[in-house]
Order: structure tokens, then C-alpha cells, then sequence
């Protein structure tokens, strides 16, 4: 495929995700006069936590101590104390991977530990209370999105790293073995799409970073109600999942187009040292549009890796 062919199927492929990720239901809402005022109690409850009754975790922590009592039957003092006891025979304890569910939810405005405290249960016969911020910090929504948001949000910047060096490492010795490995960006193949996975992922992590940063709190209701159809969600969660649709399109056309180039020892490496690059890649403009750095940066990246791609056409 000619350079100008993929400029326009790309330019083509990413107009097409905006237009269709502007599309917006929105939640479809009951009556509110018909509502009782429990009903509109849980459902103010629901907007400012993302959660309520009925609502599914998994715990995620060593274990997760919950009292049977309820809150309003023992004094705030008594309750920290069988919660930090750990032993007490009003406690019981859940343990990690044990999937819960929220019960009940109550008010204690004398508690000035945290007023909120939510009932859990395992099952019929085990359930207790707990304050919602200790519930929150060791489970996890009952969901393999929320998970994988989770896991890749606690490990992933030691996992890249330690990647990129073996990569690196690995580069290394290849080009003292035998010189003029291929790499995206410096000694490319004739192909746009390693390019275009890379600024793919660059973007998406600007994308992200803008959302922690202007929309923290659309993040946190997509944590816990997950969606992998853009078409259902805010224009900027929406772009943010059609960003990833385009980069697993674009990953798979890489490695058909890597393949028909290279030889599958070079391919390979080729494909790790991409894989490295797009890692590095998440991790600066994620940690840099943090601080405002990353739009200028992601500006430079694309005049940067357009005019590689274009001097390396030209060779």
C-alpha cells in the first residue's frame, strides 16, 4: 500500500470512530413522581458513589473484617475497636476472591471516621458492616473490565519498564550480531501501520490523562459500570473506547503487515521492539499530560513520526 493510500484509509478509519462515537442514549430514567423517597434516596446515593443496593464486588485484599451489628446498635468507639481487633466474635472476616454484595447502606453523621457505612453479604448467613472506605480500598467491582483497570493501574509501569529493558537488552545484542536491526521510527520497514499503532497508543494515553484530569469522576462511574461499546457512553468515554477498538484493529493489521516484510526471526524482534516503543509511548503521555506537557509532546511525536515515515518511504 502506497503512503498516500494509508494516510487516507487511516485518516479515513479515525474520522469514522469520532463520528460514531458522538452518539449518545443517554440513561433512560423512571418517573420520578412515582418514586418513594427511599427510591430517590438510593438513586442520589447512587449518583455521587456510583453505587448502591445490589451491587457486586469482589474482595481484593488480604481479607476484609465487617461487624454484624448494626452501626446504629453499638457506639462508633466500640465499633473501630472490633473492626481494628481483627478477632473480635462480633467480626467476621471475608476473604480475598470472596465475591459480595452490597446489602444495605446507612448514615451515621456522628461517626467522624466516615458517616457512610454499607452492609455486605456472602451469602445468606455471612454479612456485616463496614465503613465505605475501607470497603472500597480492598474490593473491587465484580466485573473483568474494573479488574483489568485495577490490575494494569497497580503493575503496569513496573511491567513496561522491565520489558523495555530486556528489549533493549535484547536490541543490543542483535546489533552486535548483526547489524542494521529494524525498528520502528529509526530503521523502519515500508509499512505505515507500526506507525500508526504507535501514535494510536500515544494518543489514547493523552486521551486517558485528559479524562483523569477534567473528568475524574465519568472515570470513576466507567470503573464501575465498564463498557466496551462507545456508543452508549459520553462523547469523551466514548472516544476513549473507540481509541482502543482502533488500536487492537490496527495491532492485528501490524502483525499481518510485519510478517509479509520480514522474516519471522526479525519479525518477532521486530514486533517486541514495537511492543517496547508503544509501552514507553503509554507511559510518557500518560504521566505527562498529567502535568499539562503531554498535548505539546503528543504534537511533536506526530511531526516527529510522520517525517520518519516519510523519509523512510522516500529511501
Amino acid at each position: 500500500m502506497s503512503m498516500r493510500r494509508s494516510l487516507s484509509f487511516f485518516h479515513f478509519f479515525i474520522l469514522s470512530l469520532l463520528l460514531v462515537s458522538c452518539y449518545n442514549r443517554g440513561p433512560i430514567t423512571p418517573d420520578a413522581w412515582n418514586l418513594t423517597e427511599q427510591q430517590l434516596d438510593s438513586i442520589s446515593f447512587y449518583t455521587t458513589h456510583h453505587y448502591t443496593q445490589n451491587y457486586n464486588f469482589v474482595v481484593t485484599g488480604d481479607s476484609l473484617v465487617v461487624v454484624a451489628q448494626e452501626p446504629g446498635a453499638m457506639s462508633i468507639p466500640d465499633v473501630v475497636s472490633v473492626l481494628n481487633s481483627h478477632i473480635s466474635l462480633d467480626s467476621i472476616t471475608l476473604r480475598k476472591y470472596e465475591r459480595i454484595v452490597v446489602a444495605d447502606i446507612m448514615t451515621v453523621p456522628s461517626d467522624t471516621i466516615d458517616s457512610v457505612w454499607v452492609k455486605v453479604a456472602r451469602d445468606q448467613l455471612t454479612f456485616g458492616w463496614i465503613h465505605e472506605n475501607e470497603l472500597l480500598a480492598k474490593v473491587s467491582p465484580d466485573d473483568p473490565i474494573s479488574q483489568f483497570i485495577d490490575l494494569f493501574s497497580d503493575v503496569h509501569l513496573l511491567v513496561f519498564l522491565a520489558f523495555c529493558v530486556v528489549i533493549v537488552a535484547a536490541y543490543g545484542v542483535r546489533r552486535l550480531m548483526r547489524r542494521g536491526a529494524k525498528i520502528v521510527h529509526f530503521n523502519d520497514i515500508p509499512s505505515f501501520y507500526p506507525t500508526a499503532l504507535c501514535l494510536l497508543v500515544a494518543s489514547s494515553a493523552v486521551l486517558y490523562s485528559s479524562i483523569q484530569l477534567f473528568g475524574p469522576e465519568s472515570w470513576r462511574h466507567f470503573y464501575y459500570h465498564p463498557s466496551l461499546n462507545p456508543f452508549g457512553l459520553p462523547l469523551h468515554l466514548g472516544l476513549f473506547v473507540s481509541s482502543v477498538w482502533a488500536i487492537i484493529i490496527v495491532a492485528i493489521a501490524t502483525v499481518d503487515d510485519v510478517t509479509k516484510h520480514l522474516p519471522l526471526g526479525s519479525a518477532i524482534l521486530y514486533l517486541g521492539g514495537l511492543t517496547a516503543v508503544c509501552a514507553v509511548d503509554y507511559v510518557i503521555f500518560s504521566i505527562t499530560t498529567l502535568y499539562y506537557i503531554g498535548y505539546p509532546l503528543l504534537i511533536a511525536y506526530f511531526i516527529f513520526a510522520l517525517r520518519r515515515l516519510s523519509l523512510q518511504e522516500s529511501i
